[in-house]
C-alpha cells in the first residue's frame, strides 16, 4: 500500500512542474545579476586621491585558510609614496585556484582596502592565469585621481585619510559593484556616473 502512494507522490512532483513555465537564462549574453552581497572576484581600494589604502600589513594572507594571498610590504618615502601610511603592499597576489571566496581576508583588513566585488566570470584556461596580481587588483582610477606614486593630498599624516575614511570613502563606496562592469560606475564621492 505505501509503495502505490509513494509512486503517486513521485508522478504528482512530476505533473506539476510539467505544467509550470520554463525558466531559461541565456547566461553568455544575458548574464543573471549576482545577489548584492555575493562574493567575487577581489577589489584593492584607493583613497580620493587614487592613493593605495593597502598598507602591505599581510593580515589578509595570514587570515586566508586556503593560502591564497601573497602580500610583499615595501616602505614609503617623501619622493615615493604609494600609500599615507609607512608601509605599502609592493607584491600583492591572489590565487584564484586556492580561493575558496569565504570573506576572512577582508575582516582581517584594517583599512578596509581589500573589498569583494560581484564580478563572478573568473574561468582561464591556464592555472598561471588564475593568480591576479596587484596590478589586476587595483581599483580603477576615478576622476580626480591621481596614479600614484605622488605626495600625500587629502592631508599630512595618515590620521587625516583613515579618520575621515567614514564620510569620504573613496571607491570603497562602489566596491560592490564592479566598476569596469556596463551596470555603471561610481566617482570618489559615490554618485553613479
Amino acid at each position: 500500500m505505501g509503495a502505490i502512494t509513494g509512486t503517486f507522490k513521485g508522478f504528482g512532483v512530476t505533473f506539476s512542474h510539467m505544467f509550470r513555465k520554463i525558466v531559461t537564462t541565456d547566461y553568455p549574453f544575458e548574464p543573471a545579476p549576482a545577489a548584492p552581497r555575493y562574493h567575487g572576484r577581489h577589489i584593492l581600494n584607493r583613497h580620493p586621491d587614487g592613493l593605495e589604502k593597502c598598507i602591505g600589513c599581510e593580515l589578509c594572507a595570514w587570515a586566508c585558510p586556503a593560502d591564497a594571498i601573497y602580500v610583499e610590504g615595501g616602505d614609503n618615502t617623501d619622493e615615493q609614496r604609494f600609500s599615507p601610511g609607512e608601509r605599502y603592499a609592493s607584491i600583492y597576489q591572489i590565487n584564484y585556484a586556492r580561493c575558496i571566496f569565504c570573506g576572512l581576508c577582508i575582516e582581517a583588513c584594517p583599512t578596509r582596502s581589500l573589498t569583494m566585488s560581484n564580478e563572478y566570470e573568473l574561468a582561464r584556461d591556464s592555472r598561471q592565469d588564475l593568480i591576479f596580481t596587484k596590478e589586476q587588483l587595483l581599483a580603477p582610477l576615478l576622476p580626480g585621481m591621481e596614479q600614484p606614486p605622488h605626495p600625500m593630498r587629502l592631508g599630512d599624516t595618515e590620521k587625516d585619510y583613515y579618520v575621515g575614511a567614514l564620510t569620504n570613502p573613496g571607491t570603497s563606496a562602489g566596491a560592490e559593484k564592479a566598476p569596469w562592469s556596463e551596470t555603471g560606475t561610481k566617482d570618489a564621492t559615490g554618485e553613479a556616473s
